[in-house]
């Protein structure tokens, strides 16, 4: 009994410390882009506006309300992982001498490219009509999203984008600092992705070195289309499979809020994975 009441304190401890640093990535990133937004509008961000239409102000309680329900529950995860490194489940290190610098910045970079191609097979897989209204349908209330959308995910949808680090870890050794960056990338692409203004060169529409990057168009219009753009950080995965808007480019080239061109809004409820079910 007492081995099981300090086990709880432990995790306890581990959690209340994950607790912080997940709800705190959370309001730092989206509010300091909220803020950024709002500071730079008229010096020429209000005329980088995706969309002729605005989110709501219910539209924003919504997605901080189920935003901070996920950032609970990735507290929860970090929490296990923590306690899965000390009990010798998972190889999380903090020297730099282990494995060196070298391996700590690949690690990084592959950890960044394996969670792209996860969200983008678990996020069509969302789609299915079958799985929609239990895993993704919350997410898709926004579709004119927010900063504050950027972990506005139902529960099953929190907990399957939570499984992607305990699984990684599970075959691949990080260093402390490693796990941080990729984090904090993480929360800064996703916050970025759902900002509604386009924050990056529009240069990336015709880019050969640098096009495979996503642009915050690219999300954005998956929210209006439902159908398309299912790619986190790159257009690799939408460019093979036949999944990217084929409006994109263009949009990402003017002012979509100017020339809004995008197809009729589909239903969400009816959404499905295009070349799996029905659609394309």
């Amino acid at each position: 009994m007492q081995a099981i009441s300090q086990a709880l304190a432990t995790f306890w401890q581990y959690w209340s410390f994950n607790l912080v640093m997940d709800v705190g990535r959370y309001v730092i990133a989206a509010t300091g882009l909220a803020l950024i937004l709002k500071l730079f509008w008229n010096a020429g961000l209000g005329r980088r506006k995706i969309q002729v239409r605005s989110a709501s102000r219910a539209d924003i309680n919504r997605e901080i309300r189920t935003s901070l329900r996920t950032a609970v529950i990735f507290s929860l995860n970090g929490a296990a992982i923590v306690f899965g490194a000390v009990n010798g489940v998972f190889t999380i290190y903090t020297d730099f001498e282990t494995a060196g610098v070298f391996y700590l910045a690949i690690s990084v970079v592959a950890i960044i490219v394996a969670h792209d191609a996860y969200f983008y097979w678990t996020h069509r897989l969302m789609h299915h009509p079958r799985l929609y209204h239990y895993f993704h349908r919350t997410h898709h209330r926004s579709v004119t999203p927010t900063p504050f959308a950027a972990y506005a995910f139902d529960v099953p949808e929190a907990l399957l984008m939570a499984a992607f680090t305990p699984l990684w870890l599970l075959f691949v050794p990080m260093h402390a600092f490693g796990l941080f960056l990729f984090m904090a990338f993480m929360i800064v692409r996703n916050v970025m992705g759902h900002a509604g203004v386009e924050l990056m060169p529009r240069a990336l529409a015709d880019s050969r070195w640098f096009g495979w990057i996503n642009a915050t168009t690219h999300h954005d219009m998956h929210h209006q289309s439902f159908h398309y753009n299912y790619g986190l950080y790159f257009t690799w995965w939408d460019r093979m499979m036949g999944t990217e808007h084929p409006d994109y480019r263009t949009q990402l080239r003017g002012c979509a809020a100017e020339t809004e061109t995008f197809p009729p809004l589909v239903a969400p409820n009816n959404a499905a994975m295009p070349g799996l079910s029905s659609g394309k």
